[in-house]
C-alpha cells in the first residue's frame, strides 16, 4: 500500500513562519465553517480517518478537497481527544460571538446594569471557549469550571465598574477602554483557573515522533502563558480602534440623530478587526508548541536522557 501522499497529522502551511501559521489560523477561524451541517462533519471526519490510517478514499479527491476536508474536521474537533466541540466554543464562532458581545460592552459601557449583564455573559462565553479549547485530555471538574467562572466574572466586574468610576473626571474617550481593561483582567484569572490542572498534573508532551513522554506542568506554564497573552491581543485591535471612530462618528449626524445605529456600527466595527485580529492573535504562537529537554522536570529528563539536553519536545498550548 502506498503511504498517502498527504500528510494530514501536520498543518498544510509550515509552522516555523508567522505567515504560515497565520494562514493556518485564517482557515481555522472561518466564520463560514460554522455553516457546516452535522452530515458534513461527520464526513470530514471520515475522509480525514480513513485518510489516516491508509484506507482507500471514495473518488478522486484532490489534494485541494482532502485539506478543506481537514480543516472543516479541525474547525469541530478537539485535536487532543477528537471529540466534537460545542458550537458556540469553535474557533470559527470567535467573531461572530466576540463581535456582537464586545460591540455591546462598548456600546453600554455607562450604565452599571449593563456593565454588569454584558460582562457576565462575555465570561460565560469565554468559559465556554477555555473549556472548549483546553489543552489535552485533561478533565475539569464542575466544581473548578464554577469557581473559575465566579473569579473571572467577579475580576473583570470589579476592574470595570472600579475603573469606570475613576475616569468620571477625565475625558469621554478614556472611559471608552474600560471594557478592554476588564477583558484583560478577566482573561488573566479565567485561563489559568481553567487549566489549574494541567498547571498542577501537567499536558501531554511528545517526541518529534510524535510518542507521548509524559505530562509537564512546566510545558503547561508555558501554553498557559501563550494563550492568555494571545486571547489579550486578539481583543485588543477590536477595543482600542473602534472607540476612536465612534468618538468622532458620534459628534456627526449619522449618529447623533440616529443613535438607534450606535450600537449595529460599533459592532461591525468590532467585527472588522476581529476578522483579522483573530487568526492573526492566534498564529503568535505554533498551535504544536516546543520546550527545551532542558526545561522540563527531572522525572522526564530523565526519561530522555539519551537525547541532547537542547532537543525539543512539543506539546498543544490550546487556543
Amino acid at each position: 500500500m502506498d503511504p498517502p501522499k498527504v500528510n494530514l497529522d501536520k498543518p498544510r502551511y509550515p509552522q516555523d513562519t508567522f505567515a504560515g501559521r497565520a494562514k493556518h489560523f485564517f482557515l481555522i477561524t472561518n466564520p463560514l465553517n460554522l455553516l457546516c451541517t452535522p452530515t458534513q462533519l461527520t464526513e470530514a471526519k471520515s475522509v480525514v480517518t480513513a485518510h489516516r490510517s491508509g484506507t482507500q478514499l471514495p473518488g478522486n479527491l484532490t489534494d485541494d478537497q482532502l485539506w478543506r476536508y481537514k480543516y472543516i474536521y479541525d474547525s469541530a474537533f478537539h485535536p487532543d481527544t477528537g471529540e466534537k466541540m460545542a458550537l458556540i466554543g469553535r474557533m470559527s464562532a470567535q467573531v461572530p460571538m466576540n463581535m456582537t458581545i464586545t460591540g455591546a460592552m462598548m456600546t453600554f459601557y455607562r450604565s452599571t446594569p449593563a456593565v454588569i449583564g454584558w460582562q457576565w455573559l462575555n465570561q460565560s462565553f469565554n468559559a465556554v471557549v477555555n473549556y472548549t479549547n483546553r489543552s489535552g485530555d485533561s478533565p475539569v471538574s464542575t466544581t473548578r469550571l464554577g469557581v473559575s467562572y465566579v473569579c473571572a466574572t467577579g475580576g473583570a466586574l470589579v476592574t470595570a465598574l472600579g475603573l469606570n468610576r475613576l475616569v468620571t473626571r477625565l475625558p469621554s474617550i478614556v472611559g471608552r477602554y474600560v471594557p478592554f481593561a476588564a477583558v484583560a483582567a478577566a482573561n488573566c484569572i479565567n485561563i489559568p483557573m481553567m487549566r489549574s490542572r494541567e498547571l498542577r498534573y501537567g499536558i501531554p508532551v511528545v517526541d518529534e515522533s510524535n510518542d507521548r513522554i509524559g505530562e509537564s506542568p512546566v510545558a503547561a506554564q508555558h501554553a498557559i502563558a501563550q494563550v492568555v497573552f494571545s486571547r489579550v491581543c486578539m481583543a485588543l485591535p477590536g477595543m482600542a480602534i473602534p472607540p476612536i471612530i465612534m468618538h468622532r462618528l458620534e459628534k456627526r449626524p449619522l449618529l447623533s440623530n440616529r443613535p438607534h445605529l450606535r450600537a449595529p456600527v460599533q459592532v461591525l466595527l468590532v467585527g472588522a478587526c476581529l476578522v483579522f485580529a483573530t487568526p492573526l492573535c492566534c498564529a503568535f504562537f505554533p498551535q504544536r508548541s516546543s520546550i527545551l529537554v532542558s526545561k522540563l522536570e527531572p522525572s522526564l529528563q530523565d526519561k530522555l536522557s539519551n537525547k541532547d539536553p537542547n532537543a525539543r519536545v512539543y506539546f498543544n498550548k490550546g487556543l
